[in-house]
C-alpha cells in the first residue's frame, strides 16, 4: 500500500473514532466523500484505490473532483462544500503524519468554499400536507408505513437521518406523548406529538409489533429504511398528490420540505423563534430565522400597517381578466 491508504485508514480509526468520537452521521458523510473521491480518481488516473498516493491528491485533482460533483453528479454548492470540508479535515491530519507533503496539502487547503445564493425555504400548507399523506395507499402494509412516516415527519419536523434512525422504543405514548431522537452534534431531544399523530403512530406500532430496538419504519425485509428510499417514496407521493393539489407541482418536495412545513406551522401558530429552534434541534436560533424570511404573512401585515387610511389594505388585483392577461406579459 502507498502512503494514502494507511493514512486514510488511520484518519478514520484514530482521528474520527478514537480521538474525536465523531458521530455515526459524521463518519458516514466522510466515508461517502472518500468513496466518491476514490472512484473519481480511479476513473481519472486508471489506478486502483489502494495504489493511490498522497501525491495524487494535489490541488488540480481536488479542483477537478469538486467540478465533477457539480457538473456530472449535479450536486448543490452546499454538498460540494461539505465534501471539501471532509477532504480538508483528512489533509490536515495527513500533514501531521506525512510532513513531506505539507506544501502540496497547503495548496489544497487554500481552495475556498464556494458561495451560493440562499433561496427561501420551501414548505407545504396544511391542505398540501394532507394531499401528500393521503396519497399513500393505506390498503397495503407499505402504504400504512409510509403514511405514518409522513404524518410523524410533517408534525415533528425530524431530520431525515433522525427519522430513519428511530427505533420502536423511541416512541412514548400516553400522557405527554413524544418521540426521542439523536440529532446533529450527538444531542438527544424529545419532540411532543399531537393527538392525531399519536393515534396514527399507535396504530402503526400495534401493526408493526417490533422489539424495542427494531427500526420504527422498516423495509419489507425488516431492515432499516435508507435515506434514499425515503426520498424516493416521498417523491412518488408528491407526484400523485399533484393531481389533486396542483400547487404542489411548483414546490420541490423532499423529506426536508416536511421538516420546513412543521416549522412554518409552529411559526404561524405564534410560537417564538427560540422555541422553534429547540423543537428542531438547531444549535442557534439564528438558523431558525429563515422561517421568518419565508413567511409572507408577516410582510403583508407590515405592508397593511403602511397603507394610507383612505385605501383598503390588500394586494393589487386587476379589475378585468383582460387587464390581468396583459399585466402578465
Amino acid at each position: 500500500m502507498t502512503s494514502l491508504a494507511p493514512c486514510l485508514q488511520a484518519f478514520f480509526t484514530e482521528r474520527l473514532v478514537t480521538q474525536r468520537r465523531a458521530s455515526a452521521h459524521t463518519i458516514g458523510s466522510y466515508r461517502d466523500t472518500f468513496r466518491l473521491l476514490l472512484a473519481f480518481a480511479q476513473q481519472r488516473t486508471g489506478k486502483a484505490p489502494f495504489k493511490l498516493a498522497l501525491d495524487d491528491l494535489d490541488a488540480p485533482f481536488v479542483g477537478a473532483f469538486l467540478d465533477h460533483l457539480e457538473r456530472d453528479r449535479h450536486n448543490s454548492v452546499a454538498t460540494r462544500n461539505v465534501r471539501l470540508a471532509a477532504l480538508r479535515s483528512f489533509l490536515r491530519y495527513a500533514a501531521i503524519s506525512e510532513p513531506a507533503h505539507a506544501a502540496q496539502i497547503q495548496r489544497v487547503l487554500d481552495i475556498p468554499q464556494k458561495r451560493s445564493n440562499k433561496a427561501l425555504v420551501s414548505f407545504l400548507t396544511h391542505a398540501e400536507i394532507d394531499a401528500v399523506c393521503d396519497s399513500a395507499d393505506r390498503h397495503s402494509w407499505i402504504g400504512r408505513r409510509d403514511y405514518a412516516l409522513m404524518v410523524l415527519t410533517s408534525q415533528t419536523g425530524l431530520r431525515l437521518s433522525e427519522l430513519t434512525g428511530l427505533c420502536c422504543a423511541d416512541v412514548v405514548l400516553g400522557s405527554g406523548a413524544h418521540v426521542r431522537c439523536h440529532g446533529k452534534g450527538r444531542k438527544e431531544r424529545a419532540t411532543p406529538m399531537t393527538q392525531p399523530t399519536v393515534k396514527v403512530i399507535a396504530a402503526w406500532l400495534t401493526e408493526r409489533r417490533g422489539q424495542p430496538d427494531d427500526p420504527l419504519f422498516p423495509t419489507s425485509q425488516g431492515k432499516r429504511l435508507s435515506p434514499d428510499a425515503v426520498e424516493r417514496r416521498i417523491a412518488k407521493y408528491a407526484a400523485i398528490a399533484e393531481r389533486r393539489c396542483p400547487s404542489i407541482g411548483s414546490k420541490h418536495l423532499t423529506p426536508h420540505t416536511l421538516r420546513h412545513s412543521a416549522a412554518m406551522a409552529l411559526h404561524h401558530a405564534g410560537v417564538d423563534i427560540a422555541t422553534i429552534a429547540l423543537w428542531l434541534g438547531h444549535e442557534s436560533s439564528e438558523t431558525t430565522q429563515v422561517y421568518v424570511h419565508a413567511d409572507m404573512s408577516i410582510k403583508e401585515r407590515a405592508l397593511a400597517r403602511t397603507t394610507p387610511h383612505a385605501v383598503t389594505p390588500g394586494r393589487y388585483k386587476p379589475a378585468d381578466p383582460l387587464l390581468a392577461f396583459l399585466e402578465s406579459l
